[in-house]
């Protein structure tokens, strides 16, 4: 795993807040991985490089991690700039510092991105107006009460991740402990 840190001039209130987190790009077509790269290091402002290796659940597809520390923010930025790539599979967190909750997201080709606030243990916060909407959803039957909560804790992408998660042989990093 590549470690990353980086030193931009931050701007808004977060700018003193340190943060760190996870990078894990599960899978990306071959042709992409350099572009992938060149949006990391326009969002983040600072050049990333990235040890890609072969994805073997995937053939023709690549994976890479990167451990990262800079300003708080910067876990959305990195999403921000990988959803422009709906081909590509990824997670980013960023770890809960100083009283700041932290965040996690989530993308697959099929689902989308997700989405969700991070506790000091890596589980999912829902605020109350979402479990409200989720209710609401239910009690009119767009969808059942659990698929609303389900895909309020992002577990639909989890089970799309989990293969892609430990797939690769001699990964020694974990993603995340499983959404309770």
């Amino acid at each position: 795993m590549t470690a990353f840190a980086y030193a931009p001039v931050p701007h808004g209130p977060q700018r003193d807040t340190p943060a760190r987190g996870v990078l894990f790009l599960h899978s990306c077509p071959r042709a992409v991985t350099s572009h992938i790269s060149w949006a990391l290091g326009a969002a983040v402002e600072a050049q990333v490089t990235l040890d890609w290796s072969e994805q073997p659940i995937e053939p023709g597809t690549m994976r890479a991690e990167l451990l990262w520390s800079g300003p708080a923010g910067t876990a959305a930025k990195m999403a921000s700039a990988l959803v422009a790539f709906p081909m590509v599979r990824f997670e980013v967190t960023e770890e809960p510092v100083g009283g700041r909750g932290g965040e996690r997201f989530a993308s697959t080709p099929n689902l989308g991105m997700f989405r969700g606030d991070m506790g000091e243990y890596g589980d999912i916060l829902v605020p109350e107006e979402r479990l409200r909407s989720a209710l609401a959803a239910a009690t009119s039957g767009t969808l059942m009460l659990a698929e609303q909560i389900a895909r309020l804790v992002g577990e639909p992408w989890d089970r799309e991740l989990e293969p892609y998660r430990f797939a690769h042989e001699g990964s020694t990093v974990r993603v995340l402990t499983k959404v309770v």
